[in-house]
């Protein structure tokens, strides 16, 4: 199906991928005579991959068949993107393309928060709900396609139904974000934040454990904000009293037999403890801090919660105590009225931060941001121009990082099995949006083992290893 690249990427590109069929091969149920039959079209960042998962939970859990094709489908639901203008974009398109091979189309997910502008462009769906809204989705799939029955719990799966593959899975902690940068409308499709009562969160991590996955990929639109919500209002796991917070959540997911990866970590002062549990190996040592840029004008124009000096700080402080850290952000360039000394502070700040891996994106106005009503928007030349002199110099600094692990030993996770060589990723690399680990030859392996690989080679995002045989 479709897949939209929204940004830039050094160390691999950011991906939101479109899956129409809703589930892998291996999960699909036989389209039996008479089994409504439900397509489902998934759009956006892991968060709505999650919000996917759970509403085809339920539909497999009230007896639905899930439509790997558009003709086998009595209607189609399309979870939808609409962060971004490419994003609202794509989103319009895949629903045009659900209408027009199906006719009978629901829509979903962020951009259905602006229905009027869904329905102006398409007038003729079924029904059209905004983002977590899963008893109006099924409320409007039963107005227009009957359940076969009641749930029937022993249709799904013990750890429910996954887009992911069998070996990894997002674990969505909290919704929506307290936050209020200028240049993000996430509030105001998400609401504030809403985090799940800590022993939901871990009785879901462990149902995923036991059912195979190796990898557990937690993210919230603020992960480090989890429980601020709830204060006051201890959780339960078992017997054990816990607090309900980042680091106490982090700590007790370590326990499990899974690697746990932490995605859109806020540099708040818990960090520090985070890193001492990365320390410790009882997470992945893997920081996911979406920083967006190294200007102090800049970062408080976009209302963001942090310092870039005082982040430099940090960072090195971090790597003291975790040398093995690895660290991923994103940024944005071209924000209304970003001059050419913000920008070369950007650069500056990227050359002392020495991150991992770093996405950006060319600032682009998304209706219903308050940056749009700022002064002195950059010009669409200056922005491309910047945003590939920052890749220029990321790519550089990818690079010198990679080839430092030329000789290492490493423990990676695999993904794919082909004829000719193996497919994995290491404790620094999350799926889809980081490098590869690629181990030439064939191996009698299967995806979601754990082998320990040394590395030979190293290109501009992945590296090359073989195997270590003692």
């Amino acid at each position: 199906m479709r897949g939209g690249r929204f940004a830039a990427q050094a160390g691999g590109l950011v991906h939101r991928r479109a899956i129409s069929t809703g589930l892998p091969m291996r999960e699909m149920m036989m389209n039996h005579d008479g089994v409504p039959q439900v397509g489902f079209v998934s759009l956006g960042c892991p968060k709505a991959t999650v919000d996917s998962e759970r509403l085809l939970t339920q539909l497999r859990a009230e007896g639905y068949g899930i439509s790997p094709t558009y003709a086998g489908a009595d209607l189609v639901i399309v979870n939808t993107c609409g962060f971004i203008d490419a994003a609202v974009e794509e989103s319009l398109e895949a629903i045009a393309e659900a209408l027009a091979e199906n006719g009978r189309v629901i829509v979903t997910g962020c951009l259905g928060a602006r229905e009027a502008l869904v329905r102006a462009a398409h007038p003729e769906l079924l029904a059209i709900t905004g983002p977590h809204a899963d008893e109006a989705v099924m409320n409007a799939v039963h107005a227009h396609l009957p359940a076969p029955h009641a749930p029937f719990l022993s249709l799904v799966p013990a750890q429910g139904v996954r887009l992911t593959p069998a070996h990894y899975a997002y674990l969505k902690i909290a919704e929506g974000c307290n936050h209020r940068c200028r240049f993000c409308i996430i509030p105001s499709l998400r609401g504030d934040l809403v985090s799940r009562p800590i022993g939901e969160v871990l009785d879901e991590a462990g149902r995923l454990v036991e059912a195979g996955v190796r990898e557990l990929l937690v993210i919230a639109q603020d992960t480090s904000a989890y429980g601020h919500d709830l204060r006051g209002r201890p959780g339960f796991w078992g017997t054990r009293p816990l607090a309900t917070d980042i680091v106490t959540l982090a700590r007790t997911l370590g326990e499990l037999p899974a690697w746990v990866r932490l995605h859109y970590v806020y540099p708040y002062p818990q960090v520090d403890e985070l890193i001492a549990l990365m320390a410790d190996d009882l997470i992945l040592p893997y920081l996911d801090m979406p920083l967006q840029h190294g200007s102090p004008a800049m970062l408080q124009a976009m209302r963001r919660p942090a310092a870039a000096e005082r982040v430099l700080e940090r960072l090195a402080r971090w790597r003291s105590r975790c040398p093995r850290l690895a660290l991923r952000s994103t940024f944005i360039v071209g924000f209304p009225g970003e001059t050419e000394a913000d920008f070369e502070r950007l650069l500056a700040f990227l050359r002392d931060a020495r991150l991992d891996r770093v996405g950006a994106f060319a600032y682009s106005p998304v209706a219903g941001a308050a940056a749009n009503a700022l002064p002195n928007p950059v010009p669409e030349p200056v922005k491309e121009e910047r945003l590939a002199a920052l890749m220029a110099v990321q790519a550089e600094i990818s690079r010198e990082k990679l080839a430092a692990r030329v000789g290492q030993r490493l423990t990676v996770l695999v993904d794919e099995v082909e004829a000719e060589r193996v497919i994995a990723r290491s404790e620094f690399d999350a799926p889809e949006i980081d490098g590869l680990v690629i181990v030439p030859g064939a191996w009698e392996l299967e995806p979601g083992d754990f082998i320990e690989v040394e590395v030979t080679a190293a290109g501009d995002h992945d590296l090359w290893a073989e195997p270590v045989v003692d």
